[in-house]
């Protein structure tokens, strides 16, 4: 994912920042040690000594084994004394942020996952879906605001439907990372569509994937922009579109709200398309029916939702007006 010179120093400064605090902590426990232990500080004394000991022996030449047995050994006197002093054996180590790059951001040359999430959460700033997911996560699904009755199109309760489409859901989300796959779900308003994308989207954040949330008008007027070199000050198309395709997740919400033109339409199927063809996984939600999708968009988009994405119709009553209500 691209990035601007400012979006990167802000990034690195947030490195930097995890990589003092990871310092203070580790010289405040070593102080801490220092004064509970004291044994501790005449062993690091020794290996000190033996340490120089080491490199004068490598710039004569000598052998250096029993000096470097000598300080495994003293190392493993200071592990024996933290046990027994009841603090891990990693008491000491630097407490990172991120252990696998160890707040530098990079494992190699390559970003970090705490890296990409980083740039996502950067450029978030049109979508409040962080904030949303503080409350709409699988934590607070209420299932029970799903009629048991069955309904009469499907042959099924909503509950029982729901039932499905969370299976549907978990699947999804414990299977990412080894099966690509895409969800469209279809359904009245305020059925939840919106509520299981933002709860897939919180699993998925936790485990370190980047996933991007819009609406389908926001992410028409980003492909209008990249499409037309419109570039702003806050948010350059290029970067934003390379964002897009880049990301594990996008989500598309509320598809159908946007204005559809033979514009519109081709830049939506270069998105999805582009997606498929990069194995990028995909979330669409729409009040629209497939019908109306049909008749709504090109050809070409309806054969990919239909042909790579588990087609998901959501059953029940408004969510919100019952909560309204009661």
């Amino acid at each position: 994912m691209p990035l601007k010179n400012a979006q990167y120093n802000a990034i690195m400064r947030q490195y930097d920042l995890r990589r003092f605090d990871a310092i203070n902590i580790q010289k405040e426990r070593q102080k801490q040690i220092a004064e509970t232990i004291p044994e501790f500080a005449s062993i690091d004394a020794l290996i000190a000594a033996a340490a120089a000991d080491h490199a004068r022996a490598l710039i004569r030449g000598e052998k250096t084994g029993d000096i470097h047995r000598t300080i495994q050994s003293l190392e493993q006197k200071k592990t024996v004394l933290l046990k027994q002093y009841g603090y891990p054996e990693n008491y000491l180590e630097p407490v990172y942020f991120c252990n696998d790059c160890k707040d530098t951001g990079f494992i190699g040359e390559k970003k970090c996952h705490c890296f990409k999430q980083a740039i996502v959460d950067l450029v978030y700033a049109q979508s409040n879906i962080k904030e949303r997911l503080q409350t709409e996560n699988f934590d607070y699904f209420d299932i029970s605001l799903y009629p048991e009755q069955k309904d009469a199109r499907i042959g099924i309760s909503p509950r029982e439907n729901m039932e499905y489409v969370l299976g549907t859901c978990r699947s999804f989300i414990e299977n990412f990372d080894t099966e690509f796959s895409n969800l469209l779900f279809y359904g009245s308003t305020g059925v939840g569509k919106t509520f299981l994308s933002n709860c897939i989207a919180k699993e998925l954040l936790d485990r370190a994937h980047t996933v991007i949330y819009l609406t389908a008008l926001s992410l028409m007027e980003i492909l209008e922009n990249h499409a037309f070199h419109r570039t702003g000050d806050e948010n350059d198309p290029e970067d934003m579109y390379a964002y897009i395709s880049d990301c594990d997740l996008l989500i598309i919400d509320d598809l159908g709200t946007e204005v559809s033109n033979a514009f519109t339409a081709s830049q939506l199927f270069a998105c999805l398309n582009d997606r498929l063809l990069n194995r990028r996984s995909t979330i669409i939600s729409t009040n629209l029916s497939l019908d109306d999708l049909q008749d709504i968009y090109s050809e070409r988009i309806f054969s990919r939702l239909i042909s790579h994405y588990q087609v998901t119709l959501i059953l029940g009553d408004d969510i919100r007006i019952k909560k309204v209500i009661s």
